[in-house]
């Protein structure tokens, strides 16, 4: 029986991790390395060791309906997209309200996750923490891995021939705070996904010129969408997924690649991503295309090599006086305090977890790691419908299939990510598709028929409108008394 978990992190799939345990009756404990909670979310100067970082003017990309926990809304007052600092209010709201800071062990760091010797037995874990200097080691029954994949900077050098020899500054992203010191340089902005995106906007408002040099394009999307709504309301619907899949692929495709150019056509702009009808995840800039037009930010090819002060592109178009480079080239995933890293990396170094989550081949599934699949979808209802998961499977509510199974599983969804996302390294996958599977595994996803025979309002609204969190809760175990109204009043707060 599992009783005691260790929740390695305190960002938003921790504490959501913390309180699933504790809604079950377990006992969680949760180490934070900082002084406090909200992982990525919680702004400072200074890039620290081992911990997400952000730039000052960090805004979300999923409006707050659809980003919230599924038992804690937004306040109505709030803007539908919030600044870091906005959504850090929140996140302490939500551990306050449901009492969670008492379970989090700050300035704790975990150095160690390994097996017990008697682990094909016990499923137990012994967990070495540091703190002020002195090492603690105890053991649990149960782990959940919540540390996040935005804390190990990406930074392909070898890949770019010549950079030695280059005399500007150059960076990862994760360094960089406010445009203020490049008041007047020409920058060179490495990698078209939302922080580069962010980053070539912003420095464009005091550099001299910017450039954006992107390998294989991307869809870039507003957050603003048909009549001012939230772009993500009006897009993930069960309708539009429903839809989607009964489709022939080639008119989804079309669909897709129409909707994407809607407001401007990629091409024109030099964005349009190599595989056009990949789904991976598009970049939110409102202000891009603008910027673009303007001359302020000039889009480039991949970078063919550096010299001293100029940079030569595959096109073989040359940029000189360049004066500083920012890498924003990703994150790759590292677990340093596992003790056996291919628990996790159990596939060619690529991260192999069964539904995004389990360790496929754990002779005792109590292993759990939430929040990495990425989806065109918010991550906080995700990790809080993983996590409700995970901890069903610890108790065993949850029965798994064999190992081989799990692993034809997982073949499975590799193969429809190559198809749909591309070959990227990140576990890509559609939000609601993932959402229900987790939701019907633990009995939690809303049946259509009985709320069209009990509540046809609703249903209508569940189906044809936004899929917002609160829907996970309108039923079964964990179910919300606030759910159907939090539904039925979405869009009022929306506007308000």
């Amino acid at each position: 029986m599992v009783r005691s978990v260790a929740v390695v992190g305190a960002g938003v799939s921790g504490l959501a991790a913390t309180k699933c345990c504790l809604d079950e009756g377990l006992e969680p404990t949760c180490f934070e390395q900082s002084e406090d909670i909200g992982g990525l979310w919680r702004y400072s100067n200074q890039a620290e060791e081992g911990r997400a970082s952000i730039y000052r003017t960090v805004f979300t990309n999923s409006c707050k309906e659809m980003m919230c926990y599924s038992d804690f809304p937004f306040p109505d007052d709030h803007p539908n997209y919030m600044h870091n600092a906005r959504l850090q209010h929140y996140i302490c709201k939500y551990a306050e309200h449901f009492d969670l800071l008492q379970h989090i062990r700050f300035k704790t760091l975990v150095t160690k996750v390994k097996k017990r010797p008697d682990f094909s037995v016990t499923g137990q874990w012994e967990v070495v923490t540091q703190r002020d200097g002195k090492e603690e080691t105890a053991v649990f029954d149960a782990v959940m891995v919540c540390s996040g994949h935005h804390v190990y900077p990406n930074l392909p050098l070898a890949d770019f021939p010549g950079i030695e020899k280059f005399k500007g500054c150059y960076f990862h992203s994760r360094e960089y705070k406010e445009p203020e010191k490049f008041r007047g340089k020409k920058v060179l902005v490495i990698g078209l996904g939302n922080s580069g995106s962010d980053i070539a906007v912003e420095l464009s408002t005091l550099a001299s010129q910017v450039y954006l040099s992107s390998r294989s394009g991307s869809w870039v999307m507003s957050r603003v969408w048909d009549n001012g709504y939230p772009w993500d309301m009006l897009l993930i619907t069960r309708f539009r997924t429903w839809l989607g899949n009964i489709l022939p692929r080639a008119l989804s495709d079309w669909l897709y690649v129409r909707g994407m150019n809607r407001s401007f056509k990629h091409e024109n702009f030099g964005l349009m991503p190599l595989n056009r009808t990949s789904r991976k995840e598009p970049v939110f800039n409102d202000d891009l295309p603008s910027r673009i037009a303007c001359g302020v930010v000039v889009i480039k090819p991949n970078v063919k090599e550096f010299r001293e002060t100029s940079v030569l592109f595959q096109d073989g178009t040359v940029q000189d006086d360049v004066d500083a480079v920012v890498f924003a080239t990703g994150y790759s995933y590292a677990y340093p305090f596992m003790e056996d890293d291919s628990i996790i990396k159990s596939r060619d170094n690529q991260v192999t977890l069964y539904k995004g989550i389990l360790p496929p081949q754990l002779e005792k599934p109590t292993l759990a790691v939430i929040g990495l699949v990425q989806s065109l979808g918010p991550i906080i209802p995700t990790a809080d419908l993983q996590c409700r998961w995970a901890v069903k499977v610890f108790q065993g509510q949850c029965m798994l299939p064999p190992v081989s199974e799990r692993m034809d599983d997982i073949d499975e969804k590799m193969g429809k990510k190559l198809k749909w996302y591309g070959n990227s390294t990140t576990l890509q996958t559609d939000y609601i598709t993932y959402m229900d599977e987790l939701a019907s595994a633990i009995g939690v996803k809303p049946s259509m028929l009985k709320l069209l025979l009990t509540d046809p309002r609703l249903a209508l609204e569940v189906f044809f409108g936004p899929c917002s969190p609160y829907q996970f809760r309108l039923m079964g175990p964990g179910k919300w008394s606030g759910a159907r109204k939090a539904i039925l009043t979405q869009w009022d707060r929306t506007l308000q």
